[in-house]
């Protein structure tokens, strides 16, 4: 009878560590997946962003009216610096990325931080810049700013065009953003609902 209590005991562990062990296993092969994928979404925004601050940077105009160029507006100035710093950031976590080494939970959060931090940032940007095409094109009968792009439509054509670029980038990074919060996430066990008070949950550990 002892004996027989002891394999009924032993039993459920061996069990659990092989459902564990098998969990591990799939857990692996969903990275081994979605590595290349996500690879190819943190190098495209380096391509999208070297682009944009390549048009915006060259967008001057000059005609009987006077020269405008992107330095005259601070929107502009900050749209090329956003997608410099996101270009760099963009080389670095695809490179680092690409090489297969073991997922941590301090390496997953610090990756989730920093999509977070560069998707705010080139959002901003391209919000900013959108505003100020918005007046460009419309101007402001409430301050009586008259719409410029009648006159510098050139200029303004060329900013509508990384405007729209850094848009796609900002895309991209939506997307690594949500990779990164998955795999940050998912690391964690759901919430175990506490049976000594009222609705209050336990918080959840790491796995």
């Amino acid at each position: 009878m002892s004996k027989m209590a002891d394999e009924k005991v032993m039993g459920p562990p061996a069990s659990g560590g092989g459902e564990a062990g098998m969990l591990a296993g799939e857990l692996s092969s969903a990275e081994g997946r979605v590595r290349p994928l996500e690879t190819l979404l943190r190098a495209a925004p380096l391509g999208l962003c070297v682009a944009a601050m390549a048009v915006m940077l060259r967008d001057t105009q000059t005609n009987e009216y006077g020269t405008v160029s992107y330095s005259d507006l601070g929107g502009f100035k900050y749209l090329v610096y956003a997608n410099g710093l996101c270009a760099a950031y963009s080389l670095v976590s695809a490179f680092y990325t690409a090489v297969p080494r073991p997922a941590t939970l301090a390496r997953s959060w610090i990756i989730f931080l920093l999509d977070q931090v560069f998707t705010y940032l080139i959002l901003a940007a391209g919000a900013a810049s959108a505003e100020l095409l918005y007046l460009a094109y419309n101007g402001d009968k409430e301050v009586t700013w008259s719409e410029a792009c009648g006159v510098f439509g050139g200029f303004c054509r060329q900013a509508r065009t990384s405007v729209a670029i850094t848009f796609g980038s900002v895309l991209c990074y939506i997307l690594l953003s949500l990779i990164s919060s998955y795999r940050l996430f998912s690391a964690y066990d759901a919430p175990v609902p506490s049976h000594g008070s009222k609705g209050v949950e336990i918080a959840a550990f790491p796995r």
